[in-house]
């Protein structure tokens, strides 16, 4: 497995987000996580990207111990989180914010060469290259987070909640997107409320429920699983 998570926790002050959680990703696979609010999915996220701390438990990426690192350092790994919100830099333009995502790269020729296969991407930003980000729209920005996230040149791409807020028609479009970019070599693990449009994205899913994984399965099974559907698919 390129990720293994085992035995994680979690504590925010007294409370524990986490109750020792484990999970696996595969080099090349979509893997979603889903749950209601409070389940624990962004902390999990945060955890893998060292943004918050565990308390207990091991993070081993490619047999390399996330868990002992810094943040930065897990990105010099590959590991590159998009967060949830986008939280793009609004007074810097699209060109600007694509060059911070490369911060941890030196080779100007591949970095060119990434932002070139990110344009052809997403267009879009292409033609709003030398816009400030706080003057895109919603889809836009987030499609912008994205390839930020892209320009670090990752080996796993941790997506929190990249649908929220945009219209059903952008959602589909950057889902087809993300399929783009796993069959470009990228492993993606996908925070997401759409349970529906993650699990027809992903190919394996985990449902956590207040700091627990509580399911585990195939998406085709979860798509399938009727107190799944009830829960998460809207019946």
């Amino acid at each position: 497995m390129l990720l293994e998570i085992r035995d994680l926790r979690v504590k925010y002050g007294n409370v524990e987000a986490l109750h020792g959680i484990n999970l696996s990703v595969g080099e090349g696979e979509i893997v979603a996580i889903l749950g209601a609010n409070g389940a624990g999915k962004s902390t999990t996220l945060m955890a893998v990207s060292r943004i918050v701390k565990s308390s207990a438990g091991s993070i081993e990426f490619g047999g390399r111990a996330l868990h002992r690192l810094k943040p930065h350092d897990v990105v010099r790994e590959g590991v590159i989180q998009v967060p949830e919100g986008r939280r793009i830099f609004n007074t810097l333009t699209v060109e600007e914010n694509l060059s911070l995502g490369a911060f941890v790269r030196t080779d100007a020729t591949r970095i060119a060469k990434t932002r070139e296969w990110i344009y052809e991407l997403f267009p879009i930003l292409r033609e709003r290259r030398d816009q400030l980000g706080g003057t895109l729209s919603g889809g836009e920005q987030q499609m912008l987070a994205i390839a930020r996230g892209l320009m670090a040149e990752p080996k796993i791409l941790l997506l929190d909640e990249p649908s929220l807020g945009l219209a059903p028609l952008l959602v589909k479009a950057i889902f087809r997107t993300l399929v783009t970019i796993n069959r470009a070599g990228v492993t993606i693990v996908l925070v997401e409320q759409n349970a529906k449009a993650a699990l027809k994205l992903a190919n394996r899913g985990y449902i956590l429920e207040v700091g627990n994984v509580v399911l585990e399965d195939s998406a085709e099974a979860l798509l399938a699983n009727p107190e799944v559907r009830k829960a998460y698919l809207g019946g």
